[in-house]
């Protein structure tokens, strides 16, 4: 199936490797690199593989432990590299498997190591099995590997059942057979190009047990699993028996998510992982009703971590932050997985921007709201979540303080939800806007050649090259900050905080030595002060004893 000639990989003993260290991943900070948009070599306006590479000291210097790669595989591109024609080559828009293979051993000769993505819930509709499943024709083997069922109605026009796609529209497409006459549905829990894999069939799970093996001999350290809680559906394929089934999902567990047969899968994957030296590591994109059963993702012998997403979507409010980071702790705990926090991703509007607009918006909207509070908060809510108990995800560009870009015009956008309507808010094209690298210039230091989706004015300004060395700009404070967390020893791993008696508004808390202060009001208040200072959100004042901590700031303070 490739579609570029295949470069062999190099064993797994002969790929070079980062400097060993024990359990790295329960305390790591690991970069969210989204390809499209990070850096472009060729000038094409695409980012690729190539570029990553040339970027990855950037990344080192910048502090971080892992950089997680979103999808890079041969695909048509409908949802953005999630609808993979072939898991075994690179797309050529992003280069070859030599680039992939250059790439790897780099990050590791700096001390970085590699996470990639892995769907295995869905293919494209331009995999191999499914065109061959359609022009087979029903009865085909290869339909069973996807979920392929006679439609309901006199004659089969109304889908198998109720399932709404999270996209928006009925879950089920209905196929023209060979002969030209309306046949069988399929199942998509996504976009129509987005075929759901059948994991009863064994086909399926021998097809991505090579996968892994294929990724983990080229020297990949991990594996972020797209749609982790999704690979199983409820025998039967059951209704739901409601509309706006969106508006369910994290309030209960759906036929079609976090049934309890995925953990099975899970369990021969993690035997295949520990065959490989390194300290390799599985992170789930595990949509769950609660905290407690995303601990079900994360036991001993199944991944190692999983998106801490009630976290992301609480609000910028002291008593609902004490309250998801008590859950998370006190699910995690019985389990001996580490918690992991995490504040923006591809799929979401940038927390600059959400924090900017009040509260109960969700985490898709288009409004840019008070850009300086959003910043303000932004800033402080980074500073809260990188002294947690565990380990943390930076998603590309929140480093430089970047909002979402809410004006894009309808005729650029490529988010698939956008043009179905009804399921996501279809804005997520906002946060994916290639990110900028140097005051003037084409893209702004993205590439020669423009970029996919276009930069807004003034985005120079918050270029690498605009806040390098610049005293109090957000980039420094992330590389204060990750500098800081590294070489504290009461920062990084962990299960447990202290919590501190603080006023209303602000969360306080003790790990050792270190305090760490947060003060999401919007006014100043005083508090005591807890030693020295190592390093504040905004501009602090301390006198007699007293701090003087500025609304919606974060302070970290240490005894030693």
């Amino acid at each position: 199936m490739s579609q570029q000639p295949s470069a062999a990989p190099a064993p797994a003993s002969a790929v070079a490797t980062v400097s060993e260290r024990h359990d790295w991943w329960r305390d790591a900070v690991i970069y969210q690199v989204y390809p499209r948009s990070f850096a472009d070599s060729n000038g094409d306006g695409m980012g690729d593989l190539e570029g990553v590479r040339t970027r990855l000291p950037y990344l080192r210097d910048l502090g971080v432990d892992a950089v997680w790669l979103s999808p890079f595989y041969a695909s048509p591109q409908a949802d953005g590299g999630y609808d993979v024609a072939d898991y075994r080559a690179v797309d050529p828009m992003f280069g070859t498997l030599l680039d992939a293979d250059a790439l790897i051993r780099d990050a590791h000769a700096l001390g970085l190591r590699i996470i990639v993505d892995l769907v295995p819930n869905h293919s494209s509709d331009q995999y191999d099995w499914f065109r061959r499943a359609l022009a087979e024709g029903p009865g085909s083997p290869l339909r069973d590997r996807y979920h392929f069922r006679p439609g309901k109605g006199k004659n089969g026009e109304l889908p198998p059942n109720d399932w709404e796609s999270i996209f928006g529209g009925p879950a089920w497409t209905r196929v023209t057979e060979p002969d030209g006459t309306p046949g069988e549905w399929y199942l998509h829990l996504f976009a129509p190009e987005q075929p759901d894999f059948n994991w009863e069939h064994p086909a399926v799970g021998d097809e991505f047990r090579s996968i892994l093996r294929f990724w983990l001999d080229m020297g990949v350290d991990g594996f972020r699993i797209d749609v982790a809680h999704g690979m199983v559906k409820a025998e039967g394929l059951p209704d739901v028996g409601s509309h706006e089934q969106l508006r369910l999902l994290g309030n209960d567990v759906m036929p079609f998510f976090d049934q309890d047969g995925v953990h099975a899968i899970y369990r021969q994957w993690r035997r295949i992982l520990d065959e490989y030296g390194g300290e390799r590591i599985f992170v789930a994109e595990a949509w769950t009703p609660t905290v407690e059963r995303t601990a079900h993702y994360v036991r001993p012998d199944e991944l190692h971590q999983a998106f801490n997403f009630q976290y992301l979507g609480t609000h910028w409010d002291a008593e609902e932050l004490r309250t998801v980071i008590d859950r998370t702790l006190d699910a995690m705990r019985p389990v001996g997985a580490p918690a992991t926090w995490v504040l923006s991703n591809h799929d979401v509007t940038r927390h600059a921007t959400r924090f900017a607009n009040p509260a109960g918006l969700g985490t898709q909207i288009r409004l840019a709201g008070d850009r300086e509070l959003g910043l303000r908060r932004a800033r402080a809510a980074t500073l809260l979540m990188l002294a947690l108990p565990g380990s943390a995800y930076v998603y590309q560009g929140e480093e430089l303080g970047l909002p979402d870009v809410v004006d894009l015009p309808d005729e650029v956008r490529q988010d698939p939800a956008y043009f179905r309507g009804a399921g996501q808010d279809g804005f997520r094209d906002g946060c994916r806007v290639p990110i900028p690298w140097t005051r003037e210039g084409s893209s702004y230091g993205f590439g020669a050649g423009g970029s996919w989706l276009p930069q807004p004015a003034g985005w120079g300004e918050l270029s690498v090259e605009a806040q390098t060395g610049e005293p109090g700009s957000t980039l420094e404070l992330y590389r204060e900050a990750l500098a800081v967390r590294r070489s504290t020893a009461d920062l990084g791993a962990g299960d447990a905080v202290e919590w501190l008696r603080a006023p209303e508004g602000v969360v306080a808390f003790r790990r050792g030595d270190f305090v760490c202060v947060a003060n999401t009001t919007g006014e100043s208040v005083a508090l005591p002060a807890y030693g020295r200072v190592l390093l504040a959100s905004g501009e602090i004042t301390e006198t007699a004893g007293e701090a003087k901590v500025p609304a919606d700031t974060t302070v970290w303070w240490t005894r030693a």
